[in-house]
């Protein structure tokens, strides 16, 4: 049995659910989202996709098998409404080590 221990730098609002990972926007408008995610020591291909109300928006891949590390990330904006929800999925592989090398923002960027 493994814990990770995820930290949340700032969450203002709380709209960000630390329990089941998923933002959910207070309000409709425009809101820019990006993450960094980080493989280690996985001779693997990983997927990680940003959802929006359970949809693939935008994907990363790491899938070089001679490194013990690699990142992938990316970032959007997106059209929101007032209740959306926005989580990061694993798509394909595994994340040694967890999620704890990896980051997830976002922010209301114009309210509509």
């Amino acid at each position: 049995l493994s814990l990770f221990v995820f930290q949340v730098l700032v969450n203002i609002g709380n709209h960000f659910d630390l329990a089941s990972s998923i933002f959910v926007a207070p309000r409709k408008g425009i809101y820019s989202f990006s993450f960094h995610v980080v493989k280690v020591y996985n001779r693997q291909t990983i997927q990680v996709s940003l959802m929006q109300n359970g949809y693939p928006v935008i994907s990363a891949f790491a899938g070089d098998q001679d490194v013990t590390r690699e990142a992938a990330s990316n970032g959007v904006l997106l059209h929101m409404e007032r209740e959306d929800k926005v989580h990061l999925k694993l798509e394909r592989g595994n994340l040694m080590g967890g999620w704890k090398y990896s980051t997830f923002s976002g922010f209301l960027v114009f309210p509509l």
